[in-house]
């Protein structure tokens, strides 16, 4: 099996690329992870990015162009229709325009961090793993 020197997770995420090889292609839709990378054969079905990128993603560019949209109130008063035809195509192109990265760059993360779902060993044995109390079982 051939040796990969994976790249960092940012840089394979912004090409939106492979995280193992770098060159196989993440996406066979806008945001739909394929099932495998057409250059080393990695299977994606570790990745698991949920609503993570579109909370960030929101959450960052809805922050920048409130932020400029207040300036811009503040400081020269436009009328109503001039946020309009400016904030939302900004709301929208802004998000659209990162969230594929943002997706790629979360997916390349749980790769590189090995990250995978919580499991509890004491699951269903209540009083198991050292999270419940010690006592005698009665006779």
């Amino acid at each position: 099996m051939p040796s990969y020197d994976p790249p960092a997770p940012i840089i394979s995420g912004l090409r939106c690329r492979c995280p193992r090889c770098g060159e196989g292609k993440l996406f066979r839709g806008f945001l739909t992870v394929a099932k495998e990378c057409d250059a080393c054969g990695l299977d994606y079905s570790f990745a698991d990015p949920a609503d993570g990128p579109a909370f960030f993603v929101m959450t960052a560019v809805g922050m920048v162009v409130i932020a400029v949209f207040t300036w811009v109130e503040v400081a020269y008063h436009p009328p109503l229709w001039v946020h309009f035809v400016t904030v939302f195509p900004a709301l929208i192109i802004g998000c659209l325009g990162s969230l594929r990265p943002v997706k790629s760059w979360m997916v390349a993360s749980q790769f590189f961090h090995k990250a995978e779902e919580a499991k509890f060993s004491s699951l269903g044995a209540h009083g198991e793993g050292g999270f419940g109390l010690r006592h005698k079982p009665r006779d």
